[in-house]
């Protein structure tokens, strides 16, 4: 045998090995927080064009001053994002499916500058995701501003 040949076969079997070794499947817990993290960090850095691929086209989102939106004005929001934010962390997430249904609620600590100052606003949100081909896929987002830190529902 040549060199070259057994190296053909060498790389040869190194693909058909790793092609062969199965890649960690996440749950749908796992996908769906994913996404939620995701969403978050592309909304501050502009992304749009990732945003889209997320929401379902009856997206409607109620805001937390109380306004709503849907799928155009969250793309919008997010394309002209222009404040400086220096943190957005997502954390407390719960999710619960119900079939091709799924809840998701967790919170928002966002810490930035507003009007020269430092400042810090803390949100909870409730999303409703569906699965439709295969895809999760946002159909509600709901937000609140959490005042004062109240305590835990039961």
């Amino acid at each position: 045998m040549t060199r070259s040949l057994v190296g053909v076969l060498v790389v040869a079997l190194g693909v058909t090995v790793s092609a062969s070794q199965p890649r960690p499947v996440q749950s749908d817990q796992d996908v769906l927080v994913d996404l939620e993290r995701r969403w978050n960090a592309a909304f501050y850095q502009k992304d749009a064009a990732f945003i889209e691929t997320i929401l379902a086209d009856d997206f409607v989102a109620t805001y937390d001053d109380g306004s709503r939106g849907n799928k155009a004005k969250e793309l919008a929001l997010a394309a002209a994002f222009d404040r400086r934010v220096e943190s957005a962390v997502p954390d407390d997430f719960t999710v619960k499916e119900y079939g091709d249904t799924a809840v998701v609620r967790f919170t928002l600590r966002v810490v930035g500058i507003r009007q020269g100052q430092r400042a810090e606003t803390n949100l909870r949100y409730t999303d409703v995701w569906v699965l439709r081909d295969g895809r999760w896929l946002c159909v509600s987002s709901h937000s609140t501003q959490v005042r004062a830190e109240l305590s835990p529902a039961p």
